[in-house]
């Protein structure tokens, strides 16, 4: 029984101080950083005006929780008012440690540039001013160049590009006379590398992303922050509500957004991004990281990587 005792001891002193000490040490750490990141994130956010296009689902409703948590003034904005109220409860049902604003609810459709100006000044009405815009609105592509109608290439740019634009413009004027706010682009992966058979997708993100760069390089001299977020797949209704060639709803849930991001691990990442002020950040899986790499460093195979995988596929 002796013997048994000593190795039972043995092995408790052995267990505590090569796992149960480092461990306890560990989670001690991990409490202490995550309530340092939680008060950080709370001190640059808490009380600030935040304009969520998209807020109806996905990224946008995902940010709208995460931004509402951290103690912001939310104004929910897309064309389905219905489910913006559906997300305005979600957030007030929420038992938050410390009183935030009631959210605001307000219809836009990015597509239609003269409602930019009237959005925008019933938000100053309200509120008195802005202090993050993010511009999440917009709406995918699956079909071939040649079978893709003009008028779904301009509803596409017009959502993606000019709806962003036409937002931004209306804002700027007053944040540049505050001498502060933050302007966020959320684009593409298809952004940064085009993608067969999403022509009018990526054509509208890749503009988003040089118009952020001149509006970055701007807007310095009014310390008037610029970010662009490019997510790769991630788990939405994207890929169900892109437009096809005909300009009807693709209506199909992509494999490779089926097993995506979760948007709430895309959306903490957007808003560390914003409490960092960094001006851009990508957030993929490996293989489209490995696709924009090889697209800079060896065009040439990236663009044999592209013609064989349109090969494979048959939108009309």
């Amino acid at each position: 029984m002796s013997v048994i005792k000593v190795i039972n001891e043995n092995s408790l002193n052995w267990y505590l101080k090569y796992i149960g000490f480092p461990l306890a040490v560990g989670l001690t750490m991990f409490r202490i950083c995550s309530q340092s990141t939680n008060r950080r994130r709370r001190a640059a956010l808490e009380g600030k005006v935040v304009v969520i296009t998209g807020a109806s689902s996905g990224i946008g409703e995902a940010l709208a929780h995460i931004f509402y948590e951290y103690g912001c003034k939310v104004i929910l904005a897309s064309r389905r008012k219905t489910e913006l109220e559906r997300v305005k409860e979600d957030l007030l049902s929420k038992k938050l440690s410390s009183k935030t604003e009631e959210p605001i609810v307000l219809e836009l459709d990015l597509a239609d540039l003269r409602q930019c100006e009237p959005f925008v000044k019933n938000i100053y009405d309200a509120c008195g001013h802005i202090d993050i815009l993010i511009n999440n609105g917009g709406v995918s592509h699956r079909g071939s160049i040649l079978y893709t109608t003009l008028e779904v290439d301009k509803k596409i740019m017009y959502t993606n590009y000019f709806g962003s634009v036409g937002l931004t413009k209306a804002v700027l004027p007053k944040m540049a006379d505050r001498k502060s706010g933050h302007v966020v682009f959320i684009s593409s992966v298809q952004g940064l590398i085009a993608l067969p058979d999403r022509s009018a997708y990526a054509a509208s993100k890749f503009a988003l992303q040089a118009f952020a760069d001149s509006l970055r390089s701007e807007m310095h001299q009014h310390n008037i922050d610029v970010s662009v977020v490019s997510p790769g797949y991630v788990k939405t209704s994207v890929s169900l509500n892109a437009l096809t060639a005909s300009g009807e709803n693709h209506g199909v849930m992509d494999k490779s957004t089926a097993a995506g991001f979760t948007s709430e691990y895309v959306a903490i990442k957007i808003l560390d991004m914003v409490v960092n002020k960094d001006k851009e950040l990508v957030v993929s899986q490996f293989l489209p990281n490995l696709a924009i790499f090889i697209r800079h460093s060896f065009p040439s195979l990236y663009f044999w990587i592209m013609a064989r995988r349109a090969n494979k596929t048959n939108f009309t």
